[in-house]
């Protein structure tokens, strides 16, 4: 692994000029390194960060990536890394004319990392010289606590996906000042609602009559307090109740477990603080990715096409572009399903059909032809990349027209009864059960939260938010002896699972007997039924309880 030639660096600088001149925003100083497929399989397990600390299952990985690549050979072009200054790695057979399309694709992940709001928590972290001090933290310990040190790492790793990222933003967005409710907000969110559970009519007069009072200029809580006398007091009270901070399970071990107060077992809160940060760190990657590759994909095909450094590769270009943003019929690919719904925007907002007339019109002859030439395409599309993730950006914009321009469809699956084979089919061309099936692939790891009020006695009660999606059984015991080690006690874990394994997929319901195959129901036609359980890890034994 070296930097980049200076005749590279060059072309980079140029490329940069280019990309701020079409808008996109990024730090001045940027590191380029030209490695090899031995490079990248070895940076793969320590997501590109060569300063991370050291950890057996990155050699594993190690060992998986050579035997792959071994069997199925592949080039990446280009990794980047969010760190300050931005790291990136190229292949070191692309040419000059890939690297220029690389470059326009690196330097819009690099916009969107430095300006989306999601990544606000990681811009004042220099995580490459963050990571080195850890690494040499972890070095020093691994030489004293030996194989304990694995241990420790494996078992916090075990749960590094439940850290509380958005408590963790908001902390960062709101300044460390969170803001106190306010009289109105404390009656319509709280008293009406909760305490009161007044009918939605009534909620609804309610409104009607604060925003007439306040055109008016009439106090509203006058009539509130004659007809709630207790309102007053319990909103005192709301104002003085001191919330008790939410915290994830690493941040709550870290804080509250007897066994790592002990003073043998103090170096621990060390390695496990490592861990919740590092994943803490790469948490809004993950919840960007179409976001952040559509972005890419969309500024790389914009600024290259316009750059005249494509003459004479316009081929070569197409297809290499087309391996990248291609949109599969079955399946879904989030560099395509991003650039195209960035362009979709761009041309809605330009013809200005983010408004309600177009949203009434009926007619789709008007539709098609409707064009208010609003022409703020550009600036809509920067506001977007700046305030949303995965889910927002897909719940929001992906839409009936977008899914019938790209002629998109969900598809399903069914057994063959005649030669016991799987058969494909159009599910449906609904833009809703589309987008719906695009949420469901997103990450989004289980709510599991500590419950307080059961946590006592020694005992880590944890509580699973169930969300229709039941946890993986695989994993829950050898995760929960490894929160139960370092809570040094037992620990509850309650959570849902269906009633009946059967009802997960009627039609395995007897699979081997053809002449019942097509003769059970739809999955989708039969409602699982959920029963709450309680696993209870003592000892290293886990148990099962039904609530």
């Amino acid at each position: 692994m070296e930097l980049v030639s200076q005749h590279v660096k060059g072309i980079m600088e140029e490329c940069k000029v280019r990309a701020r001149d079409a808008g996109l925003r990024f730090d001045d100083e940027t590191l380029e390194y030209i490695v090899t497929n031995r490079d990248l399989i070895e940076l793969s397990p320590k997501m590109m960060i060569p300063t991370l600390y050291d950890y057996w299952v990155h050699d594993v990985r190690v060992l998986s990536g050579k035997g792959m690549y071994e069997a199925y050979p592949s080039n990446p072009f280009e990794t980047v890394i969010n760190t300050r200054p931005a790291i990136s790695y190229y292949n070191d057979n692309n040419p000059d004319w890939l690297n220029v399309m690389i470059f326009y694709h690196v330097l819009a992940h690099i916009d969107f990392f430095q300006n989306n709001l999601f990544y606000e928590n990681t811009w004042d972290i220099d995580l490459a010289g963050q990571a080195l001090a850890d690494k040499r933290i972890i070095a020093q310990l691994r030489s004293e606590k030996t194989r304990w040190l694995d241990y420790v790492i494996e078992f916090a790793r075990g749960m590094d996906n439940l850290v509380g990222f958005h408590k963790d933003l908001n902390r960062t967005l709101l300044h460390d000042t969170p803001k106190k409710p306010t009289r109105t907000d404390f009656y319509f969110d709280l008293f009406l609602q909760k305490i009161r559970s007044v009918p939605q009519h009534e909620y609804v007069k309610e409104i009607d009559r604060y925003n007439q009072c306040k055109k008016e200029g009439i106090d509203f809580f006058e009539q509130v307090t004659v007809r709630y006398p207790e309102f007053e007091e319990l909103f005192r009270k709301q104002i003085a109740h001191k919330e008790p901070p939410h915290m994830d399970i690493l941040e709550y071990i870290i804080r509250h477990s007897a066994f790592l107060r002990k003073e043998e077992n103090e170096w621990m809160k060390s390695v496990i603080h490592i861990v919740r940060s590092t994943s803490l760190y790469f948490q809004p990657q993950m919840r960007t990715k179409t976001m952040n590759e559509g972005w890419a994909s969309f500024w790389h095909e914009k600024l290259f096409m316009a750059d005249d450094r494509i003459s004479g590769h316009e081929a070569d270009y197409a297809k290499i572009n087309a391996t990248v943003t291609a949109m599969p019929k079955v399946g879904l690919n989030p560099y395509a399903l991003g650039m195209r719904l960035f362009e979709h925007m761009h041309e809605m907002e330009d013809k200005g059909k983010y408004s309600f007339e177009y949203f009434l019109l009926k007619d789709a002859v008007l539709k098609k032809k409707y064009d208010t030439h609003k022409n703020t395409g550009r600036s809509f599309i920067f506001t977007v990349r700046e305030n949303m993730n995965d889910f927002t950006f897909i719940n929001s914009f992906l839409d009936q027209e977008f899914v019938d321009r790209h002629k998109l469809f969900v598809a399903g699956r069914r057994i063959n009864s005649q030669n016991m084979t799987w058969q494909y089919y159009i599910k449906s061309k609904k833009a809703e059960d589309y987008k719906q099936m695009v949420i469901n692939t997103l990450y989004h790891p289980p709510d599991i939260r500590i419950d307080a009020d059961k946590t006592k006695e020694g005992i880590l009660y944890l509580n699973h938010r169930f969300e229709n999606k039941p946890l993986k059984s695989d994993f829950i015991e050898n995760t929960m002896i490894g929160i139960a080690f370092l809570w040094g006690g037992p620990v509850h874990l309650e959570t849902s699972e269906p009633k009946s394994t059967a009802q997960l997929d009627p039609r395995y319901t007897n699979f081997w007997d053809p002449s019942a195959q097509g003769t059970a129901p739809a999955p989708e036609s039969v409602p699982i039924e959920w029963k709450r359980v309680r696993y209870v890890i003592k000892d290293r034994k886990l148990h099962k309880q039904e609530l």
